[in-house]
C-alpha cells in the first residue's frame, strides 16, 4: 500500500494543505503520507475559494506524493486519477456519482467532494504533488454560500464511521495511484472522461462572451475542457474560463 502507508492527525489545522507543505520543508515524507483533521479553519478550495466542514464530521486530508514518472506536461492526470478515486469511494454508498471538471464530484447535481492538487515542478519532473481532499460525510447543515452542498448522511439517512470512510478511500486512491504509476494512462483517462459531469448533455454555459447553450464532448491531454455550441463550434477552455450554470 502507498497511499495510507503513514498517517498524521491534527485535532484541528488552518489547511490539510498547509501542513503538508510545512512538514515537507524539514521532513522526508514516505510517499502517500496522509495529513488529516477533524477540522480546518481555512480550508482551501480551487483559486482561493474556502472549503465549509463542521468540526469531526467530515473527511478532511492530503496527500504526498512523488509521481516523478508523469511529465509536467501530462500531470492532469494526477487529478484525474485522483478524482476516480473519490468517485470510487462515493460509490460503495450511492449511485449517480459524476466528476465535474475538472475535479469536483458530484452525486446527480449536488456537490460531495471537492479536490486541490498542488503540483510542485523542477525543470521536466514533478517534484511532488499535494492532493487534498474534503468529502461531506456526516455533516446536516451547510451554512456557507455553496452553491449545491450534500453529504453521504443526507443522501442515505445514515451516519457514518469515519475511521473506516478513511481506510476506504485510502485504499480507492491507491488503486488509482498504482494505476497512474503503471501508466496505465489510456485506462485513466477514458474512465475519468465517461464519468464527467454533463457528458453529452446539452445545457447553459457562460464565459466571455456570455451565455450559451452546449454540450460536454471530451477533455484534451493537457486537461482543457471541449464543449460542442449549438453551431457546432468546439470550444476549448482552461480552468475557471467557464462557468457551469446549475
Amino acid at each position: 500500500m502507498i497511499i495510507g502507508s503513514k498517517l498524521f492527525f491534527f485535532k484541528n489545522l488552518p489547511s490539510t494543505n498547509a501542513e503538508a507543505a510545512n512538514l515537507l520543508k524539514t521532513n522526508d515524507l514516505p510517499e502517500g503520507s496522509v495529513i488529516y483533521t477533524n477540522y480546518q479553519s481555512a480550508g482551501k478550495g480551487q483559486v482561493d475559494n474556502k472549503w465549509e466542514s463542521e468540526d469531526g464530521k467530515n473527511l478532511l486530508i492530503s496527500i504526498v506524493l512523488y509521481p516523478s514518472m508523469i511529465n509536467p506536461s501530462d500531470q492532469f492526470l494526477i487529478s484525474m486519477a485522483i478524482s476516480l478515486g473519490v468517485c470510487d469511494f462515493t460509490k460503495r454508498y450511492v449511485q449517480d456519482c459524476s466528476i465535474k471538471w475538472p475535479n469536483d464530484i458530484y452525486v446527480k447535481n449536488d456537490k460531495i467532494a471537492g479536490i486541490l492538487i498542488e503540483n510542485s515542478i523542477c525543470g521536466d519532473k514533478i517534484k511532488k504533488t499535494i492532493a487534498g481532499i474534503g468529502l461531506n460525510i456526516n455533516q446536516q447543515k451547510f451554512l456557507g454560500d455553496a452553491q449545491n452542498p450534500v453529504s453521504l448522511s443526507l443522501l442515505t439517512g445514515l451516519n457514518f464511521d469515519l475511521g473506516i470512510c478513511l481506510s476506504q478511500l485510502t485504499s480507492d486512491l491507491d488503486r488509482r495511484y498504482k494505476q497512474l504509476i503503471s501508466e496505465n494512462f489510456t485506462q485513466i483517462r477514458n474512465e475519468y472522461i465517461s464519468l464527467l459531469y454533463r457528458l453529452d448533455e446539452w445545457n447553459d454555459y457562460c464565459d466571455k462572451s456570455g451565455r450559451y447553450k452546449g454540450c460536454i464532448k471530451t477533455v484534451s491531454e493537457n486537461g482543457r475542457l471541449q464543449i460542442e455550441k449549438q453551431s457546432g463550434e468546439i470550444v476549448k477552455y482552461s480552468f475557471k474560463e467557464v462557468e457551469f450554470i446549475l
